[in-house]
């Protein structure tokens, strides 16, 4: 399932949750400096879908905040937290 994310870096607990536009809102701590930010973003995404970090690929947006990644999940279980956690469950 691929899915839209807007990374905070910056941010005092790493968290995903929340809506931007149509993008999940993923708030992580480390800066945008080398990856740091982009890593920790993937590793938060595979926290939030009960997954391991590996079942997350980035797609696309390397260097910007809006980035697009790819979560190797069970389809019906992915839609289903991908929904909650839009709506900040």
């Amino acid at each position: 399932m691929r899915v839209a994310i807007r990374v905070k870096p910056g941010s005092s607990r790493p968290k995903a949750g929340g809506r931007h536009g149509d993008a999940l809102v993923v708030a992580v701590s480390p800066r945008a400096v080398d990856g740091k930010a982009t890593e920790a973003a993937l590793k938060a995404v595979a926290d939030a879908f009960g997954v391991r970090r590996r079942d997350v690929a980035l797609v696309t947006g390397a260097t910007s905040r809006d980035k697009v990644v790819e979560v190797n999940a069970v389809a019906d279980e992915a839609a289903r937290r991908h929904q909650a956690l839009l709506n900040g469950s």
